[in-house]
């Protein structure tokens, strides 16, 4: 393949993710009010469909993996793409609880799928000298795709009649059919490979764990995931009304702060971020996250003004952003450069697998402490975000140099005057 078609087939895949994005932001952020109040199936039912996501993405996403990496991430992402668009269809026109169960169930399976997918797909059509950039496009046009996607479609459901939640999820089901159309035209070519990933017999995702560092770095990663996105809405929301008396349209600005944040600064911190070991980045990423839970705390439990307290309670969404903008060309980039070429869909499902855990048992913690234990709450946060410093810092001592630095490595071969080729990268120890 020339570099020119991978070039196409990346753009592809970039359009991939910010299609997906949208249609989860068009959809996802009122499927409470769907359910409870325009169905008029209730508070319990409507908590259920929520948890039908959580429970769909954890019986698929082990199986995926495989199926990535026997069958490539082309027809899985086919496969996802077709379950979310009859889930989205049959969501819109469901009308009791079993069957509205059934169709959210069918759109969680299908969007959990497509982001091992289209990582795989990214892994196969980048380098990893040029990895970093690629994921961190990813996140960006993610959260662009999110922003806009609620944005839209808080503006057709407005009025909440039923016809207007029929038409949003007819949408996202000619999103996903769409993007099936684009991603058929993709070609994926194989691409380079760190040499000194280790070796696996098996092919299942307890064996992907059987390798300690990436062992590691799940551990690394639930609790990234833990002590911030599995926050946003539930224990950190909470505790903005509660102790700091945030107002719900300030939260909202919070979270646009959050957008604008990743938005605005992530090239300009990729620029950054890339020269440096990514260890080290992640390590960053704790203290960053430490200083805003610190903010979060003055903006609950100190004694300034309501415009201090809901000034530094914006602020905390903003250095989450920040955070988040350094992990993004950092954490999913190192998880393809330790998997063994054969097991890279397995690497990204069981990674995927991680985050969905802690997203659930994120706000199942966080969400009553942050309600009604305010100082503990912080505390508890605080430490896991220093944490997440000392758990990066032992993971750099157990990563390759082409691992942890691999922009120092196409550092070392460009100025030895290799040309860039499609050999593997091979890591010295």
């Amino acid at each position: 393949m020339t570099k020119a078609m991978g070039a196409a087939t990346m753009r592809r895949i970039h359009v991939g993710n910010a299609l997906s994005a949208f249609g989860l932001g068009f959809t996802v952020p009122f499927l409470y009010v769907y359910v409870a109040q325009v169905r008029d199936l209730g508070a319990v039912t409507a908590g259920l469909v929520l948890a039908a996501f959580a429970v769909a993405a954890l019986i698929v996403l082990p199986f995926s993996g495989r199926a990535i990496d026997r069958r490539g991430p082309l027809p899985v992402l086919m496969a996802a793409l077709l379950t979310a668009a009859v889930g989205a269809l049959s969501l819109g026109f469901s009308s009791s609880a079993p069957f509205v169960l059934l169709s959210a169930g069918a759109l969680g399976a299908g969007q959990a799928v497509m982001q091992p997918a289209l990582a795989t797909m990214i892994v196969e059509c980048s380098t990893p000298g040029t990895r970093s950039r690629a994921f961190a496009t990813q996140f960006f046009l993610q959260n662009l795709g999110l922003g806009v996607g609620g944005l839209i479609g808080g503006q057709i459901v407005k009025h909440e009649r039923p016809s207007d939640f029929t038409l949003l999820f007819a949408i996202e089901t000619v999103i996903f059919l769409v993007l099936i159309g684009v991603m058929l035209t993709a070609r994926i070519p194989r691409s380079p490979r760190i040499t000194d990933a280790t070796p696996q017999s098996g092919g299942t995702i307890r064996d992907v764990f059987r390798n300690r560092v990436m062992l590691q770095l799940c551990v690394l990663g639930f609790v990234l995931f833990f002590a911030c996105y599995g926050q946003f809405e539930s224990g950190l929301s909470a505790y903005g009304v509660e102790a700091a008396g945030i107002s719900p349209s300030t939260l909202g600005i919070a979270l646009a702060a959050n957008t604008g944040a990743i938005v605005i600064a992530q090239f300009a911190v990729l620029r950054f971020v890339e020269r440096r070991k990514r260890s080290q980045v992640i390590a960053a990423v704790g203290l960053i996250w430490a200083v805003a839970w610190i903010a979060a705390g003055y903006a609950g439990l100190g004694h300034g003004s309501q415009a201090m307290a809901t000034a530094a309670f914006i602020s905390t969404y903003a250095l989450f952003g920040l955070g988040e903008t350094m992990l993004a060309p950092t954490v999913a980039p190192l998880v393809a450069d330790l998997a063994p070429e054969s097991m890279v869909g397995r690497y990204n499902s069981a990674f995927a697998l991680v985050k969905q855990l802690a997203l659930a048992v994120g706000p199942a913690v966080g969400g009553p402490m942050g309600a009604t234990l305010h100082a503990p709450y912080i505390v508890t946060f605080l430490l896991f975000s220093l944490g997440i410093t000392v758990l990066a810092l032992r993971l750099g001592k157990h990563l390759s140099p082409a691992q942890n630095h691999p922009h120092l490595q196409k550092s070392r071969v460009v100025a030895q005057g290799t040309p860039d080729s499609t050999e593997p990268v091979t890591a010295h120890s």
